[in-house]
């Protein structure tokens, strides 16, 4: 049977939660890494191409986009997504904006919607305003992020910046109604010119009504949080089996984590695991200075990870991160970063780790390259949004196990008690 959901991320670690989402919602899922160049997987229900297009110039993320979006076309998908983060991360020039009309271009569609909801971390959506918790989104730590700062919370209003297309509301008093009367709201935006739908949603039965309301639309875009409605809309037309529970061939190796993230999540994360467990920071002014760092940190590994979990983090408070910044610029810091994190990855994995956790879009994306990782296949959630994988890689490879995690999500004990998902 054809791939049913072809799914494009626009981050490794959003990519990893969609396919958690779906994998809950009873889909076969394989999350692949990057476009892949060969057949896409056949005993699956959906496939999700996760890129690292959220950050990249606007032009490169569209081409790589269209890329995976021909990919998922050629394996027979009968609807597709365009996934980005729950806080809408993006610029007043895109990529989220760009992207989303490039798919809708190339699908024939001229409506689609937009809902980064996922109220189950916190992030809601009410008159086209993000809430994270009980922010508005630009009162939030997304406030002083060094990429994407989002420095407003109306949806309507940044996406219309992003898009040719006029961006309407589908506000809460539809989505309360249930299906019916949001594919009315869609169909009279539609008659009005509107290419776009930001649409309200405050809990996962609004993003259930919203899923059903998208069933005949080619292309549906947001957080993975409206992922939940979608699959039982193949199941109504007979094309997917009940709900299975989520399995993955049995791993084991020593086990550690791998930090690039500074959010403020993943700040609590690393405090919580360093009280309990050795801890290496990485420095990106010594890296600057051309110190060995990453040998550094494996040398200090070698003996204690044998005995307990490690954390390797470059993980720093917003201050911290902005003093690095404005010594060797925003890129060069990002870039040596990333770079040495995923040597210390390979190195570990060298080593005998065959679990790691790593938090941060940046840093999987960099890891699983490094690692030669080509896909993942989905098991258990460790916390909303966040499963445990197994690699799909070389067959002459020992198991590996990676739980990549978005800097914003997980509770602040989640280092400390992710393995005992994997029991």
């Amino acid at each position: 049977m054809a791939v049913l959901l072809g799914c494009i991320a626009d981050d490794f670690t959003g990519g990893t939660d969609l396919a958690g989402m779906l994998v809950k919602a009873g889909m076969r899922t394989v999350q692949m890494i990057g476009v892949p160049q060969g057949p896409l997987p056949e005993d699956v229900d959906a496939v999700v191409i996760a890129l690292k297009s959220r950050t990249c110039p606007v032009d490169e993320a569209v081409a790589d986009s269209l890329a995976a979006l021909a990919a998922l076309r050629a394996a027979g998908c009968r609807q597709f997504f365009f996934k980005y983060c729950s806080t809408f991360d993006s610029t007043p020039q895109g990529n989220i904006g760009p992207v989303a009309e490039a798919l809708m271009a190339a699908l024939g569609t001229d409506f689609t919607i937009a809902c980064p909801a996922f109220p189950a971390n916190g992030r809601t959506i009410y008159q086209g305003h993000l809430f994270v918790g009980e922010q508005l989104l630009s009162d939030s730590g997304m406030r002083r992020h060094p990429l994407t700062p989002m420095t407003d919370a109306n949806l309507v209003r940044v996406l219309q910046q992003q898009v040719k297309g006029r961006v309407g509301l589908a506000a809460q008093a539809t989505v309360s109604r249930g299906a019916e009367a949001i594919v009315a709201r869609f169909d009279e935006l539609r008659r009005s010119g509107h290419a776009f739908a930001v649409v309200d949603a405050l809990a996962d039965q609004d993003l259930l009504a919203i899923g059903a309301a998208c069933t005949d639309l080619p292309l549906v875009t947001g957080g993975s949080g409206i992922a939940l409605g979608l699959p039982e809309n193949f199941r109504r037309r007979g094309l997917l089996a009940p709900v299975e529970s989520a399995a993955l061939p049995a791993t084991g190796g020593l086990r550690a984590v791998v930090a690039g993230s500074c959010s403020i999540a993943t700040l609590g994360q690393v405090a919580a695991m360093s009280a309990r467990h050795p801890a290496f920071n990485v420095d990106p002014i010594r890296l600057a200075r051309g110190e060995d760092v990453a040998g550094e940190a494996l040398a200090w590994a070698t003996d204690r990870i044998r005995r307990e979990p490690v954390l390797v983090y470059a993980t720093a408070a917003p201050e911290a991160v902005r003093e690095i910044q404005e010594a060797l610029g925003v890129e060069r810091a990002g870039s040596l970063v990333e770079d040495t994190l995923a040597r210390i990855a390979t190195g570990l994995v060298d080593l005998g780790v065959g679990q790691m956790i790593v938090a941060g879009g940046e840093t999987s994306g960099a890891v699983v390259k490094a690692l030669g990782v080509s896909g993942l296949r989905i098991g258990p959630e460790i916390d909303p949004g966040v499963p445990w994988t197994v690699a799909i890689h070389d067959d002459t490879k020992p198991p590996l196990a990676l739980a990549l995690k978005s800097g914003n999500f997980g509770s602040p004990d989640f280092f400390l008690k992710a393995w005992n998902a994997l029991q």
